[in-house]
């Protein structure tokens, strides 16, 4: 490399630093080397394998920051290292897409349900020891989409932010070359999109919406459970998206394994690529999310410890954490009282119970047992298939103790209270928090049930 040559490279990556963030730069850019100089055309070598996605994705920022040093009328030659370099401009050739595809497709990216919320990006994602694994993984994604994890699936319980990270790959991935397909779906839509398609004879356009893209994301894939057509038409469209080098992305409540009712065929190909589980928050990741939505909404706290005692009390998933955050803050400005340690401790009493002391985790079978001593039940009327209030409620309000206080997955839970879905052991936690909040019997009967099992643990 001469010497000219070498300055004016230096030059380029100053400017390069300048514009794109430090991780982004050392990953993507300090691999690229200057070639030649022809005139005001400066040829650059980049590995073969990402030549074609720095191309995409930084031909433009790579230009100007040439126009910057050599002139308004510099241009850029981007070859891989092991060949000639190519006549065809940065400037002027029609991007490629990020890909494996050989086919050019300019389409405006696909955009359905209820995903891709512009908010939900990676900088407002609070990263924790719970959700470390899913947020590298689904950045990765983002950023190769197909040559990283394909499929990524993500799993873990409702609130903790799933949801979140599928939205932020949609946003980023967009952001980045809008020339992208971009399909974002549920597993019920995807179910009522298809069953719709059936009925209207429409299922030749239903295909080309699903796989005639370059990614596909999908939250709540376990909807697709017991639904034996649809399951086999999101088999298909799984296997054309993945054949063809296409990305796939999935969140789920459960991991792979645990979608018992899901075909195999299914399963196995959610395994094959990377499963990554996202886990309810600790404190310090609690206090960190409550920081961020404080200094984000401007809420003004006349105590420092008042977001610590909303991360003690709400320890479940993001979602009732925030939302408590909210109703400290409205109940503040409905009263005209200060935003203090005793207010969030007054608000929230009644609508979260205190945890359970630190110690071993409590038992279903221990968390039974009081239910039926507390409620005057057998364990056999406990486990039966009455649906009478005598047994449901305290059934329902054994569910979501075993939930609150064991680490016990949903089907777990499930299985020791006579073989129930997951979906019954779901419905019972939320119809519990409800009572909880409006039903002041039953929050003084969960409230005893801790405390029994407070008692046992001592």
């Amino acid at each position: 490399m001469s010497d000219e040559l070498e300055h004016i490279w230096s030059r380029v990556q100053a400017q390069l630093a300048l514009v794109v963030d430090e991780p982004t730069y050392r990953i993507w850019l300090t691999n690229l080397k200057p070639r030649e100089l022809v005139g005001e055309v400066l040829s650059i070598e980049a590995p073969p394998q990402t030549c074609r996605w720095i191309q995409g994705r930084f031909g433009r920022v790579i230009e100007a920051s040439v126009e910057l040093v050599l002139g308004p009328h510099a241009s850029v030659e981007l070859c891989p290292a092991d060949a000639e370099p190519s006549t065809r401009r940065i400037a002027d050739s029609s991007r490629p897409s990020a890909l494996p595809d050989t086919t050019a497709r300019p389409r405006a990216p696909h955009r359905s349900g209820p995903i891709g919320n512009p908010k939900l990006t990676f900088d407002h994602f609070v990263i924790g020891d719970s959700n470390r694994l899913a947020h590298a993984a689904a950045l990765t994604v983002a950023e190769m989409p197909a040559q990283a994890y394909n499929p990524l699936f993500i799993c873990g319980p409702p609130g903790v932010g799933k949801t979140h990270l599928l939205s932020a790959i949609a946003n980023l991935i967009t952001a980045h070359d809008p020339t992208l397909a971009v399909r974002t779906t549920t597993g019920e839509a995807f179910t009522n999109e298809f069953l719709g398609a059936l009925g209207d004879r429409s299922t030749d356009q239903f295909k080309a919406r699903f796989r005639d893209i370059d990614v596909l994301l999908v939250d709540d894939v376990q909807f697709l459970e017991r639904k034996t057509r649809t399951e086999e038409e999101f088999f298909h469209t799984f296997n054309a998206l993945h054949d063809a080098g296409r990305q796939v992305v999935l969140t789920s409540d459960r991991p792979p394994h645990d979608l018992q009712a899901l075909e195999d065929r299914l399963r196995e190909r959610f395994e094959a690529g990377l499963v990554a589980d996202v886990r309810p928050p600790d404190l310090p990741t609690r206090l960190a999310i409550l920081r961020k939505r404080a200094h984000h909404d401007g809420v003004a706290l006349a105590d420092d410890t008042v977001l610590e005692t909303i991360a003690q009390h709400v320890h479940t998933n993001v979602r009732a954490l925030e939302g408590a955050l909210i109703r400290v803050v409205a109940f503040s400005s409905l009263t005209g009282r200060p935003l203090t340690t005793e207010l969030a401790r007054e608000v929230l009493a009644s609508l979260y119970p205190r945890p359970a002391r630190a110690g071993a985790p409590r038992t279903i079978a221990e968390i039974q047992q009081a239910t039926c001593s507390e409620f005057g039940l057998t364990p056999e009327e406990l486990l039966s298939t009455s649906r009478g209030a005598r047994v449901s409620l305290p059934r329902q309000i054994a569910m979501y103790l075993s939930r609150e206080l064991t680490n016990a997955s949903l089907p777990a839970i499930g299985r020791e209270f006579g073989g129930r879905d997951h979906t019954t052991v779901m419905h019972a936690c939320k119809r519990t928090s409800s009572r909880i909040a409006s039903d002041h019997i039953t929050r003084e009967a969960v409230e005893k049930l801790r405390e029994m099992l407070d008692r046992d643990a001592s």
